[in-house]
């Protein structure tokens, strides 16, 4: 029950935000939803959704099944606007492009930001790409067309059009009026104003703020603020995030070919593109290429499968390392036991300084100038956890086995593979990155075959020497 001080919308939020988050979707809201869906109340199904944000729309029609969303776009497809089709998932948004028709995706794009527009056709083939574009005004194809030709991931492909640019010699009351009348063609949120120069070339930027602030004689050029952060349309969009993290930006500019002026990056946009880049990160250390969970469970297999095969190679790897001392390991038994903790322990330890290694190349915290310092400091910190962790194991193994010279063996093999874990956890990564190859890639996989390996050698090769 909403509070009565408090308007309907703001007690249903706070009503919902106790049950199923801040703001969103409700359990309930989506059992409604599929039970009219079932029923086939299409009435009862449109009122349901009509008042729900683009971002719920869209998570709502993600929680359906294949079925559920062809029914659903078949009783409320007037759901499906511009706004609703750039926030889903990019394999469900494909599957629904194909059910509504052309027609009706061109008629959303030609409502939408240029950048949402390039979201939501960069992923379709050329064909329905083609014929999508051809659905459209000119002007809007031309620009969504022009946006198609930087790279993926390019600033070019997240800026937006539509801005706000006037000369220096402008005045706040010219501004002002000049806004009041082109109303309509206005950007739907902008933040600031660009000044430019006869080139049309940035050259200052006013925010919305200090406009509204300054009387009406005042002249563009004696309000801007010249510390312009433009950037380049071909600029990588990992790039863009930490130009705006640094800088604590809202919006800047893209400029083109001789410093022109092209579009504006806003803040929005932004905060997608942190989030993407994360998950990026966060997946290719597991070996995933991209989100998988919308996927066929024969795709999502056949998309693992690479990975997986190389993972198994650098087993096999590992195994004949042990294969080699299968006369040592037949006289002592324990050490069958205890050598998959060496390697575990090895494994763990690197793979917290690779993650740590990978965030920081992404933030640009470790460089050319601070790497060796660093790299000291993980060999210093994997020293000292080996030397603990080898006390630790070793007391346990000595005194599990009556053996004292076995304690020593896994002790001394612990430092050994805790101060590789060290060195190579954040040397990989680094060797990667200046061979232009992602970190989050390829690290993984090849910090484990030398934990292993190490760890194997280093443990067996001692027993070998001390106790057999």
């Amino acid at each position: 029950m909403a509070r009565p001080d408090l308007p309907p919308e703001t007690g249903a939020a706070a009503e919902r935000g106790g049950r199923d988050g801040l703001y969103g979707l409700t359990t309930e809201l989506v059992s409604a939803v599929r039970a009219a869906l079932a029923s086939s109340d299409g009435d009862r199904v449109r009122a349901l959704v009509a008042p729900l944000h683009e971002a719920d729309t869209a998570d709502l029609i993600e929680r359906f099944r294949p079925e559920e969303r062809r029914r659903l776009v078949a009783v409320a497809h007037d759901v499906l606007d511009g706004d609703v089709l750039a926030e889903l998932e990019d394999e469900i948004r494909e599957a629904l492009i194909g059910e509504i028709g052309t027609e009706r995706v061109a008629e959303a794009i030609a409502d939408m930001d240029t950048d949402d527009a390039v979201a939501v056709l960069e992923d379709l083939d050329d064909p329905q790409r083609k014929e999508i574009l051809d659905a459209i005004s000119s002007e809007e194809r031309a620009e969504v067309a022009e946006a198609l030709t930087y790279p993926e991931d390019s600033a070019g492909r997240l800026m937006q059009h539509d801005l706000v640019a006037l000369p220096a010699f402008w005045t706040v009351g010219q501004t002002i009026d000049h806004m009041r009348e082109t109303g309509d063609d206005l950007p739907g949120d902008f933040y600031e104003i660009y000044v430019i120069d006869p080139r049309h070339r940035p050259i200052g930027r006013i925010p919305l703020h200090s406009l509204l602030r300054t009387r009406r004689p005042v002249l563009l050029r004696d309000i801007m603020a010249e510390d312009l952060k433009a950037i380049p349309a071909e600029t990588d969009q990992e790039e863009v995030g930490h130009v705006f993290e640094q800088y604590d930006l809202v919006s800047a500019p893209v400029i083109g070919a001789g410093g022109r002026l092209i579009g504006v990056i806003t803040v929005d946009d932004v905060v997608d593109v942190i989030q993407e880049e994360a998950e990026e990160d966060i997946l290719r250390l597991s070996g995933v290429r991209e989100p998988d969970i919308y996927r066929a469970a024969l795709r999502t297999a056949t998309g693992r499968f690479t990975w997986l095969l190389v993972n198994l190679g650098t087993a096999i790897l590992a195994s004949l390392v042990i294969y080699q001392f299968d006369g040592t390991i037949d006289q002592m038994v324990a050490l069958a036991v205890l050598m998959p903790i060496v390697a575990s322990m090895g494994g763990n330890a690197g793979t917290q300084t690779m993650a740590v290694a990978v965030r920081a190349i992404a933030t640009k915290d470790l460089t050319t100038a601070n790497v060796l310092r660093v790299l000291w400091k993980e060999v210093l910190v994997g020293g000292f956890n080996g030397v603990v962790f080898a006390l630790l194991i070793g007391v346990a193994a000595a005194a599990w086995y009556d053996n004292i010279a076995l304690g020593i063996v896994i002790g001394a093999a612990m430092i050994i593979n805790m101060v590789v874990a060290g060195l190579f956890g954040l040397a990989i990564p680094v060797a990667l990155w200046r061979l232009r190859i992602d970190p989050a890639t390829a690290a993984g996989v090849v910090l484990t075959t030398i934990t292993d390996v190490v760890g194997f050698l280093a443990f067996l090769g001692l027993a070998g020497m001390l106790l057999v």
